[in-house]
């Protein structure tokens, strides 16, 4: 049995606090939020909630879902989710995969690592992107959100630097027994690619689900608005919109205020994040490493 020195017992100690004080770190604002979003509007405005709710009510939540756009807001990033992380994983593999080969074997290898690499670096600005997407016949699309940057440049490096980390003798031995490149690819790489896969899904989902910008520059129509955008115009017009609730919501507006409600609402847009993350950060780590290891 390894005996530890009194170093090694400090260090681990100080290791235990420091992690510690990070996991605080992430999850007391979440709680607090979760404890704003629950109170009564009085005690919130007297600053006597921290991280227990007080004077329990969903009241702000009951406002949130009732108005019809927040469910909107959200069921169109739902939307975009699915379609852009499905549209960006597919290109992330074909072309992780063939910028793997070494350059005797792709010809064109250099060329194209280049491109992508300046296209990484260098932006084309916000002017001509949007003319691009307005003469592409994309506004109030949803191909709008989700085809601009669906290869992200630095996912698909740590994929490639991944797939080049594997032994040759997985796709030696699959040529060998007659598979092309799609079978290698499909059949043989992706199901060792898992912890990879989990780190660019992970980016991409991020991506897709915080993204607001988007959503407020070609999306006309409030109706199409993503959920970051949607909570963006609501941070700012939160008065305007329990003005607008009136009539069915005429009963909620004395239960919540402007904190209550924005915190019922950024709490429900976590949700999914929440859910998610666990799931993937078992092969985070290993994805990352993995594929940042070898040029």
């Amino acid at each position: 049995m390894h005996l530890m020195t009194r170093g090694q017992k400090i260090f681990r100690v100080f290791n235990y606090i420091i992690l510690l004080l990070a996991c605080l770190s992430c999850l007391l604002p979440i709680l607090h939020i979760l404890a704003i979003s629950l109170s009564s509007p009085h005690y919130v405005a007297a600053g006597m909630v921290n991280l227990v709710p007080r004077g329990l009510t969903l009241s702000s939540y009951q406002f949130a879902m009732e108005g019809g756009r927040f469910t909107r807001a959200f069921w169109v990033s739902i939307q975009r989710v699915v379609l852009g992380v499905s549209i960006t994983m597919f290109l992330l593999v074909t072309t992780a995969y063939p910028l793997s080969k070494s350059s005797q074997r792709f010809k064109g290898r250099h060329f194209y690592m280049a491109f992508y690499v300046i296209v990484m670096i260098f932006q084309g600005g916000v002017v001509p992107f949007y003319i691009l997407i307005l003469n592409l016949g994309m506004m109030d699309s949803m191909w709008s959100l989700v085809l601009p940057g669906s290869v992200q440049v630095f996912s698909m490096i740590i994929l490639m630097n991944f797939i080049r980390s594997l032994p040759p003798e997985l796709e030696e031995a699959s040529m060998i027994d007659g598979a092309g490149h799609w079978k290698t690819l499909f059949l043989v790489y992706l199901p060792v690619l898992k912890p990879a896969l989990a780190v660019v899904a992970l980016f991409a989902f991020m991506r897709h689900w915080e993204a607001w910008w988007d959503g407020m520059m070609f999306m006309r129509n409030q109706n199409g608005w993503p959920l970051q955008t949607y909570l963006r115009h609501m941070m700012n017009n939160f008065r305007d919109l329990m003005r607008e609730g009136g009539g069915h919501q005429h009963h909620l507006i004395g239960m919540l205020n402007e904190q209550t409600g924005r915190a019922a609402q950024l709490f429900m847009s976590l949700i999914p994040t929440l859910i998610i993350y666990p799931f993937l950060q078992k092969h985070f780590t290993k994805g990352l490493v993995m594929g940042s290891v070898k040029g």
